[in-house]
């Protein structure tokens, strides 16, 4: 490892180390409302129910699993982490061009109502929908955080703010640091967040214009290897067909996804570019080769993200009894 890749590591460590000892002091901030210990009076059932479903689904269907840590982050994309993702209705964020390939509502829908037999009235689908990414995390191999909880569900969803806010997997890299700087988020937690791609796929439709027509050049995109550029274009000959997100070990909650990157191999262009950009290269290097690191570093970044709450709307939110539908007025 050269110099620099070492003083990163070691920054980063250090900002590891500083990120544990806050979250050792959660309830995170007066503002947040939100308590490691919310439902435990109230509904002490609650963890086991979703970890035992979400374990149900995922040995079932292993895909699930990432595919509720991609509906975790759209949601928290969008007037922060309020479930404002499963609202069901013509032009809600659900519908939005950015939303169609999102999948796991069924499994929030079937925690939800098993959690309404026990606890009615009582727990947030966005509590829910954020508890369940972390235990899909889990059962993918990854690492375990305690989720504060409290979160109100949002009676607005909106499917322009979607389109708008969302990242697709092809922005720059000033683009990704500002809005995650608007989600009160570091550069660090948005290249270890990035590391969520270590599992799940994507849509080869998403990426077919690297492969053939890179801006209009005719020419596939450069910065991918030939090896893996040649196996992508027999992977996806047909847009509606999907891909693994890490070619090398797909179903594996590991560092290989920075080593990717490292060998030219990122699926999406703002993977690629993470290595490509100097603001986000050497957090790469540091990360691909310590995975202590990242599974620590994964666990802080992801109790930040859970805990965005910057709700567009005036109101103070609910506590839906039904996920896809805000509750009837009084």
């Amino acid at each position: 490892m050269k110099k620099s890749s070492r003083l990163i590591a070691l920054l980063l460590t250090l900002f590891v180390v500083a990120t544990s000892a806050i979250l050792d002091d959660l309830p995170l901030d007066d503002d947040d409302d939100l308590e490691l210990y919310y439902y435990r009076r109230s509904c002490p059932k609650l963890e086991k129910i979703i970890h035992d479903k979400v374990s149900a689904w995922m040995k079932n269907d292993y895909s699930i699993g990432p595919a509720l840590m991609r509906l975790h982050f759209h949601d928290c994309s969008v007037r922060g982490c309020d479930g404002s993702i499963l609202l069901d209705y013509p032009g809600s964020e659900r519908m939005a061009n950015a939303s169609k390939t999102l999948r796991g509502f069924e499994l929030i829908d079937e925690i939800k109502a098993a959690v309404e037999k026990v606890c009615p009235k009582t727990v947030s689908c966005s509590d829910i929908l954020t508890a369940a990414a972390r235990d899909a995390t889990l059962n993918a191999g990854g690492p375990f955080w305690s989720v504060p909880y409290g979160r109100k569900d949002g009676r607005v969803s909106i499917a322009k703010e979607a389109d708008q806010y969302v990242p697709m997997g092809h922005e720059k890299i000033t683009d990704l640091v500002e809005f995650y700087q608007s989600k009160g988020l570091s550069i660090v937690d948005m290249v270890v967040l990035s590391g969520a791609h270590t599992i799940g796929r994507s849509t080869c439709g998403s990426i077919q214009y690297r492969l053939f027509n890179y801006e209009g050049t005719g020419k596939p995109d450069p910065s991918i290897s030939p090896k893996y550029l040649n196996y992508l274009r027999r992977k996806c000959r047909w847009a509606s067909e999907y891909v693994d997100l890490d070619a090398e070990t797909p179903k594996k909650f590991d560092v290989q996804y920075f080593k990717n990157l490292q060998n030219k191999m990122g699926l999406l262009k703002s993977d690629q570019l993470l290595y490509l950009d100097s603001r986000t290269k050497p957090l790469v290097g540091a990360l691909a080769s310590q995975s202590s690191l990242f599974r620590h570093q994964f666990a802080a970044s992801m109790v930040k993200l859970g805990n965005i709450q910057d709700y567009l709307s005036a109101d103070d939110g609910e506590i839906r009894v039904k996920c896809s539908k805000v509750n009837p007025s009084k």
